[in-house]
């Protein structure tokens, strides 16, 4: 009897016997972290060797291929399922290979979005490209813990901007604080951060801290470059300088420290560290002036 399976960015879920049901709901057996797939989104019954695609009246629809499916439909070995932003590749497993089945895919960079995305898949998720990158282009072989935990922040952060461009708070703090705790595993295992995954998450604490009006997300921003001994780069000065001007008191604090200690810990400093760290120092003056004067008023 035939055995098939999901693949889905950096794994591969073997189906079982029955229905599977995929969706954003932790009740569902494959779980997508995205705010676009409804909490049970799709069902794959598997009976013998057929195997059906369902939609189980999602919000945004099911796609099998390009083409949206309006009833259940037969799959068949390569098929792709588009589900939200995600796209899943249907795979029927031979049986020496079901032997070793793995839990790790294979990974390439997309030539035009420059993101990593599965080998398997014909197309960027990312960005559409179809294009075969070169030789030098491609990533190929089994990732490991250090690569899979990058790939995860990664899309976390993908799923965290979309959750806060569609104004859905609540599902972008609970994304937010998976990325941010997967951020502190990594820096517990003595593993690099990648400055633009640490910068993207530093601008959604910010925003999430001014739609919620608490200064705890801001405050992390500033604590977790003070850890990693990092000045943060221009756009998240920005958003700091925003932070600063609602949470004077709190956020005056926090970006003072983080000042003082890239001062005195960042030895090699490029030009535009230099002018992050000075305007850093300008907010924490900023700050200070404010708080005299509210004290004197």
């Amino acid at each position: 009897m035939a055995r098939y399976r999901l693949r889905f960015l950096l794994q591969e879920f073997d189906l079982s016997r029955g229905a599977t049901l995929i969706g954003r709901s932790s009740e569902c057996q494959v779980t997508i972290e995205d705010p676009l797939v409804s909490r049970q989104h799709a069902r794959i019954t598997l009976d013998g060797d057929d195997a059906l695609l369902e939609d189980l009246g999602s919000r945004n629809g099911v796609k099998l291929n390009g083409a949206p499916i309006k009833k259940a439909t037969p799959l068949k070995d390569g098929d792709r399922l588009r589900i939200g932003t995600q796209e899943l590749v249907f795979c029927r497993v031979e049986p020496a290979a079901s032997q070793n089945a793995k839990t790790t895919g294979f990974l390439r960079h997309c030539t035009a979005c420059r993101l990593p995305y599965p080998r398997e898949m014909v197309a960027c998720p990312n960005c559409g490209a179809s294009e075969e990158p070169s030789e030098e282009e491609t990533l190929s072989g089994q990732f490991g813990a250090t690569s899979q935990g990058a790939w995860s922040v990664q899309l976390l952060v993908e799923v965290l901007e979309k959750a806060l461009t569609m104004g859905r708070t609540a599902d972008a703090e609970r994304i937010l604080r998976r990325a941010t705790a997967q951020v502190e595993e990594r820096l517990l295992g003595g593993e690099r951060v990648d400055a633009k995954q640490l910068q993207s998450l530093s601008m959604a604490a910010a925003k999430m801290s001014l739609d919620l009006g608490d200064a705890t997300w801001g405050s992390w921003i500033a604590q977790i470059h003070r850890r990693m001994s990092t000045v943060p780069a221009a756009p998240v000065v920005d958003s700091l300088a925003g932070l600063i001007e609602r949470f004077p008191e709190e956020m005056g604090a926090s970006i003072g420290d983080l000042a003082k200690h890239c001062r005195g810990s960042v030895t090699q400093l490029t030009e535009e560290d230099a002018r992050s760290l000075a305007r850093l120092e300008q907010l924490r003056a900023g700050a200070i002036s404010y708080r005299s004067g509210s004290q004197l008023s």
